[in-house]
């Protein structure tokens, strides 16, 4: 009889815990024949089913060979003893290569999330494996809000149900919300005849559209917190072994790792684009700053070397980018000045920005930056110092001007009132202002003509608009100009070329375009030198108002004229009377033509006028032909212009005619 003997029992190893217990092996005495299945250990035959992974029912056929080949009950019981032994190693086997295939999956998996970097992409990762390892037919995942206090469908694989996929559970609602409530793994076979579980008729109305039998739900784990919860479902009956719980709950483990790693990937990017935009910014501001440090020298600049408004808004320009005009209060939008004045900043009017420049309350203009709608806070602060400066310039401006404006005044006034005054002293006070008295000047009397406004703070305003537009004429002219009788007196120097009538003329044009008014100038006779006769301005400033008076007597106001363009009235107007120059004037051209061709053509212009303007009778007077009368009128009409015979050019050519017979002390013997 064979006694069975025990092989001595190896060393434990590293996985000595899942190790075999030694197999009882039959002794063999000697003699017997090796492959005798009556002589062989019981447990050969299993060695080698176990070896080819035989399938369970095959483990029964070395036991039925033995019993239909009369084997004896002691070799029937050892071979049953064997068989059971090789089906639990079977078994053994069996559940280490499915341990092996979860963990390969589980490595799988890592690796596979490890690789991702989207977190869309990661929850969807995770709940198509968690679907792939179990084998179920339906997974999902659910992220918990911590603001709403509950958690919500995220993401899910294998459903068709739209109500099912926007899901929220309260906590401790449903199997999902208990799980994340809990931290712990739940799992049902059946859900709706699961009474452990608070349901809710949202929640039960979406897994009954889903169709959804058999769940399991395991947490989702950061650290001690729960962040979500992941399920594995079908939709029939089933039972999860407590291995495929283990099984899901370790993927979870991954998976709440991969979610929290694709979290702080997605904040990290997030961070770098804002760090980036942040420099961006930074970089847009700097390049803001050195341009408003920039605007800011070239301004101090100009102010140092005596710049004006068109420098500064050349300057602001540059730097802007765009086109920068210094308009006058009334050239600037009058809504978009109101409120750049109310606001004390830049305003936007259309695609133009418009900043009022002024002081005390009174605006003096606007700095308009044209065509450019979109400007940076930095830049529009650039506009707004562009204009202070501009109102700085202005008032520096205006305070010399006016300073310049009393100097000048108060030295026209001199001239006026006081006649003994020193020449010395007067050409000295001239010359600091730029004018020269020793050279010919004209006197200008010039007033406002145009209707009267109904207050006094108005016509007051148009007084001061005279003053202002006079002296500034009168400082780019190098002459004078002061305050005096209700308007503005002049003192403008004459060029070899310049006569007073014309000076009166353009001075009126010029006035009246600067006030928008009609201005009424009259001028007088030259005066040859101010500084050594100042009396003669007084009587020249007398005959200009005289002058100017004539012209709105005779409706002719907005206009500028001298003595000599009222004929033989300017003989009364004048302060002296230059008989001469009213003869020349009048009939120069007919006597310089008879000198040059020894014609009679004032004789015979004396005798048509005596013969009370017939032809016929100046011929008898004269002894000649009518035809020859007739050409000498012709000529004449040539000379003088073919109004000669006009009733006032008459008169004012038979006044000149007997002036200049009487100054010439020659009768005519025309009768005249």
């Amino acid at each position: 009889m064979t006694m069975p003997t025990e092989q001595p029992t190896p060393e434990p190893g590293p996985g000595a815990g899942n190790t075999p217990r030694p197999v009882p092996v039959p002794y063999a005495p000697e003699g017997t024949l090796a492959g005798d299945p009556a002589h062989d250990p019981a447990e050969a035959p299993f060695l080698g089913l176990l070896a080819t992974g035989a399938a369970a029912e095959e483990y029964e056929r070395p036991v039925l060979r033995a019993r239909a080949g009369g084997a004896t009950a002691g070799r029937l019981a050892a071979l049953e003893r064997a068989k059971l032994l090789a089906l639990r190693v079977r078994a053994e086997l069996e559940d280490r290569r499915r341990r092996e295939a979860e963990l390969s999956a589980l490595y799988a998996t890592a690796h596979d999330l490890a690789g991702l970097r989207d977190l869309d992409a990661v929850l969807r990762a995770i709940v198509r494996r968690a679907r792939s390892l179990l084998g179920t037919e339906v997974a999902y995942l659910t992220l918990n809000d911590p603001s709403a206090g509950d958690t919500y469908m995220r993401v899910t694989d294998g459903s068709v149900s739209a109500r099912f996929q926007q899901l929220r559970l309260g906590m401790g609602e449903g199997l999902g919300g208990l799980v994340a409530q809990t931290a712990r793994p739940y799992v049902t076979d059946s859900y709706f005849h699961d009474e452990r579980f608070r349901h809710t008729h949202t929640i039960d109305s979406g897994v009954q559209d889903e169709g959804l039998v058999a769940i399991l739900g395991v947490p989702l784990m950061l650290g001690s917190g729960v962040i979500g919860v992941l399920f594995a479902a079908d939709r029939r009956e089933r039972v999860f072994e407590h291995g495929q719980i283990a099984l899901l709950a370790a993927h979870a483990a991954h998976a709440a790792v991969a979610i929290d790693t694709a979290n702080l990937l997605a904040e990290t990017r997030k961070t770098l684009t804002e760090l980036e935009a942040a420099n961006e910014i930074i970089r847009d501001r700097s390049a803001v700053i050195e341009r408003a440090s920039d605007v800011h020298d070239r301004l101090t600049e100009l102010v140092l070397r005596g710049g004006g408004v068109q420098d500064v808004a050349g300057a602001v320009a540059e730097v802007l980018h765009g086109e920068v005009e210094f308009t006058e209060p009334g050239g600037a939008p009058a809504e978009a000045l109101d409120r750049s004045r109310a606001d004390g900043h830049a305003v936007r009017d259309g695609a133009d920005w418009v900043a009022a420049v002024g002081a005390g309350g009174e605006v003096l203009g606007a700095l308009v930056l044209r065509g450019h709608p979109a400007l940076d806070p930095v830049d529009q602060r650039t506009l707004e110092r562009a204009a202070m400066v501009t109102s700085l310039l202005l008032l520096a401006r205006r305070t010399a001007g006016e300073a310049e404006q009393r100097v000048r005044g108060e030295l026209l006034d001199d001239l006026l009132n006081a006649a003994d005054r020193d020449p010395r002293l007067l050409r000295e006070r001239a010359a600091r202002v730029g004018a020269d008295l020793d050279a010919p000047h004209v006197v200008l009397a010039a007033r406002t003509d145009g209707p009267r406004p109904d207050d006094a703070h108005s016509h007051g305003t148009d007084r001061h608009r005279l003053r202002s537009a006079a002296s500034h004429l009168a400082a780019t002219r190098r002459g004078l100009a002061a305050v005096r009788d209700g308007g503005a007196v002049l003192l403008l120097p004459l060029g070899p070329d310049d006569d007073p009538a014309h000076t009166a003329r353009e001075t009126a044009a010029r006035l009246g375009a600067a006030l928008h008014l009609p201005v009424t100038v009259g001028a007088s006779a030259p005066v040859p030198a101010p500084a050594a006769r100042p009396a003669a301005v007084a009587d020249a400033y007398a005959e200009a108002r005289r002058c100017r008076e004539a012209l709105g007597a005779l409706g002719r106001a907005g206009q500028g004229a001298a003595a000599a363009d009222f004929g033989f009235l300017g003989l009364l107007l004048a302060d002296t009377r230059d008989v001469d120059g009213f003869v020349h004037r009048t009939l120069g051209a007919v006597t310089d033509y008879d000198a040059r061709r020894g014609t009679e053509l004032l004789r015979t212009l004396g005798a048509y006028f005596a013969c009370g303007m017939s032809p016929a009778r100046t011929k008898d007077a004269l002894h000649v032909h009518v035809n020859t009368v007739a050409q000498r009128l012709d000529r004449v009409s040539r000379l003088l212009g073919p109004d000669w015979q006009t009733p006032a050019r008459a008169l004012e050519i038979q006044l000149a005619l007997r002036l200049h017979q009487l100054s010439s002390g020659v009768a005519g013997d025309t009768g005249a």
